[in-house]
């Protein structure tokens, strides 16, 4: 006797065997655990520009303050940090 037989002459049977398995499978699944989560690093934002000849005081006006103010708009920013120094600048955000 195949299961096949046995379905069609016990449709009920069929049924509740294949309720009981789905059954099972869900509270099995619920049980499951994972054993390691990955380790992911957050997204690192980096801007760094250039002003030949300039200072850090004009960088920091010209430049830094209005890019601060247009990265500090964008949402998930978590946090900011700028570096100026003769010529050149770097931001860096964590998203």
């Amino acid at each position: 006797m195949s299961l096949s037989s046995l379905s069609i002459r016990r449709p009920v049977l069929a049924t509740v065997m294949s309720l009981v398995i789905l059954i099972l499978g869900i509270v099995a699944f619920t049980f499951l655990g994972i054993r390691e989560y990955p380790a992911t690093e957050p997204p690192i934002v980096t801007v760094s520009t250039s002003y030949t000849g300039a200072n850090a005081d004009i960088i920091e006006s010209q430049i830094t303050e209005p890019l601060e103010e247009e990265i500090n708009g964008i949402a998930g920013i978590r946090t900011m940090t700028s570096v100026e120094s003769r010529g050149t600048q770097y931001h860096n955000g964590r998203i």
